[in-house]
């Protein structure tokens, strides 16, 4: 009876994996619809491309090195070993915890689910520097940042290795993100940032006297529908996050992250709609939708302590905090066309730093954390931003980014019927 019941288990959480592992794959389409479109008509197909191809980056590098990095297990020439089923049956018997235990599943749907999170980082990374950076510079990043740079903090958070062998920040600072507040979102905005600032803003975008222009989206019916795609795909990204279905202790913690990732996106866009009107005396869309992914990011740092109530006030703070961001960059010119530093970088770290507040985390903690994950990945990249810049040129020519990279960079429109003597 113990054997099928253990049988039963395995199969459940490695399918619960799995299912999370597909729910945060289908992000990448959220993030493709959503960077479409946010960016103009005349820089779609690249920004498309981006995403398709920086999905593929990552899947490759974490298989050859990333995930060796971050855990210590060698998928690429060593492969992931066949689960000997009795052998795991004995190793299960002898522990003193039971059924109810630690996460019991395939290595092979850990290294699945772990690598679609490294695509997330990347993708965040694909919006801000929309519209005027080369698609090779971004590739070749997008090689080092999956390979490499996020593996690295990877590690030292959810791997628990040392950071460069000085101290480990669960073990020494109880540092503690759930789902990827900082090791995914900030991290992301991190790097984004080191290329924005490199980079500079699209041609247009300020005025002599430094006042933002508006440069609207193309297609807002996009943007709305990867927002939704990426809502229901943090489903799977903070309930995947659990490890595991088959007792009952989990199914309850699985459930209650869901309903806590629900109410903390709706608070969001409650919360970026009010202060939009209050601002700007409308109800600006696009700050509703960025408000929704501020309140996904805002919980995913603990998505599973919070009440209801708590999880839509902490997702409404983010979407308050998000519009003010949003504004803020503006200001200091640091020009990101989907505003995704803001949204997991500015809100990645209020995620992290509103986890003491349900937990036994502390301030000290969580900060210590957010300002290791953020110098690592923000002074790595620069530097392999640099070096992209000093080698082969991160940004298009003024011409190219006239015309569209589209034209440029793909030789292909994304609209060709609607271009004018064509």
């Amino acid at each position: 009876m113990e054997n099928n019941i253990f049988h039963l288990q395995y199969a459940m959480d490695t399918f619960y994996f799995l299912v999370c592992g597909a729910l945060v794959m289908w992000m990448a389409a959220g993030f493709a619809m959503l960077e479409a479109g946010l960016v103009r008509a005349k820089n779609t197909t690249e920004i498309l491309t981006k995403n398709v191809a920086l999905f593929a980056i990552s899947c490759i590098m974490y298989l050859v090195v990333g995930y060796d990095i971050m855990y210590g297990g060698g998928v690429f020439l060593q492969g992931i070993e066949t689960v000997d089923s009795a052998a795991v049956l004995s190793d299960f018997a002898a522990r003193e915890d039971g059924f109810v235990g630690g996460s019991i599943y395939s290595g092979a749907s850990d290294f699945f689910f772990q690598v679609v999170f490294v695509a997330t980082a990347m993708s965040i990374v694909s919006g801000a520097v929309a519209e005027r950076m080369k698609l090779w510079a971004f590739l070749a990043f997008a090689v080092v940042m999956t390979g490499v740079i996020y593996p690295l903090e990877g590690g030292w958070t959810w791997g628990g290795n040392d950071v460069f062998g000085l101290y480990n920040l669960g073990d020494d600072f109880g540092f503690s993100d759930f789902a990827g507040s900082g090791i995914v979102h900030m991290a992301g905005a991190a790097a984004a940032l080191a290329g924005v600032l490199l980079l500079g803003a699209r041609k247009g975008k300020y005025a002599a006297d430094g006042t933002a222009k508006a440069i609207p989206g193309a297609n807002l019916p996009l943007a709305t529908l990867g927002t939704f795609i990426l809502w229901m795909g943090w489903f799977g990204f903070n309930g995947g996050s659990v490890l595991k279905l088959g007792d009952i202790a989990s199914a309850n913690s699985v459930a209650m992250v869901f309903l806590n990732t629900n109410a903390a996106a709706a608070g969001g866009v409650i919360g970026a709609l009010i202060v939009a009107r209050i601002l700007f005396k409308k109800a600006d869309l696009t700050m509703a939708l960025n408000g929704a992914l501020a309140g996904l990011v805002a919980i995913t740092a603990e998505p599973s302590a919070p009440t209801a109530l708590q999880a839509t006030l902490f997702g409404a703070l983010g979407g308050v905090l998000v519009v003010f961001s949003i504004l803020a960059l503006d200001k200091i010119k640091i020009d990101d066309p989907v505003g995704a530093i803001s949204v997991h970088g500015v809100v990645g770290l209020l995620g992290l730093l509103l986890v003491p507040a349900t937990t036994d985390a502390t301030i000290v903690g969580q900060l210590v954390g957010a300002v290791t994950i953020f110098v690592w990945v923000f002074a790595s990249s620069f530097v392999v931003w640099f070096a992209l810049k000093a080698i082969m040129g991160i940004r298009v020519s003024e011409e190219e980014e006239y015309e569209g990279v589209d034209i440029a960079e793909c030789g292909m429109e994304a609209y060709p019927e609607f271009t004018s003597g064509k």
